[in-house]
């Protein structure tokens, strides 16, 4: 009993140190933030703290991985019940439209000012962002494929162009999207985008 109560003790403290530290850091900015004020807004000791985590950039890759990580189970999940009879181009229009949505309404700009902010620092590692074997890229490599083995896609651009293509149209669309929020509807822009860009890849 005592140890599944130090168990139960242990997960919400690392909880509470977690959700203190992404408030604070989307409300000051990540460099705003100190271990000092994370754990006096947790209401817990600064040595607790590392015993939960090694630094504040060992809870930021954190908070980085899951972002990630829920984004693309989201992503997921979305298109494996788009019906297959679609055409490419509508599932993948579909898709950039629930990207948007999701970075929209369940991330938001504020979250992803920070995520840009810790990548372009270089201090954490950004292979759950940029790594090729990333979820988003195998999805964008689904649908591409389907479009080309549907003779819908012209085949004179190779699959991992049009992929590495479509994913930073998505970033400097968010990107973008950030900077002029709240002025800047990034699903409209972002499917106007992709159908701008569909229209440079279609084999008719």
């Amino acid at each position: 009993m005592i140890t599944n109560k130090r168990k139960i003790q242990y997960n919400e403290t690392e909880e509470k140190l977690y959700a203190c530290a992404k408030e604070l850091f989307q409300k000051y900015g990540y460099k705003n933030v100190t271990v000092d004020s994370i754990v006096e807004a947790a209401g817990v000791s600064k040595g607790s703290f590392y015993v939960h985590f090694q630094s504040k950039n060992a809870l930021l890759s954190q908070l980085i991985f899951d972002y990630i990580n829920r984004a693309d189970l989201s992503y997921e999940t979305f298109l494996e019940n788009i019906p297959q009879a679609k055409t490419a181009s509508d599932i993948l229009i579909a898709l950039v439209e629930k990207i948007a949505t999701y970075l929209s309404e369940d991330i938001g700009p504020e979250s992803m000012t920070m995520l840009y902010e810790i990548l372009l620092a270089k201090e954490e590692n950004a292979d759950p962002v940029l790594s090729y074997n990333r979820r988003l890229y195998k999805l964008f490599t689904q649908v591409i494929t389907k479009g080309i083995d549907e003779k819908e896609f012209a085949e004179t651009i190779d699959v991992d162009t049009i992929i590495k293509h479509s994913i930073i149209s998505l970033r400097g669309l968010t990107y973008e999207w950030c900077l002029r929020y709240p002025d800047f509807d990034l699903k409209d822009h972002a499917v106007k985008h992709f159908q701008l860009l569909l229209s440079g890849i279609s084999s008719k």
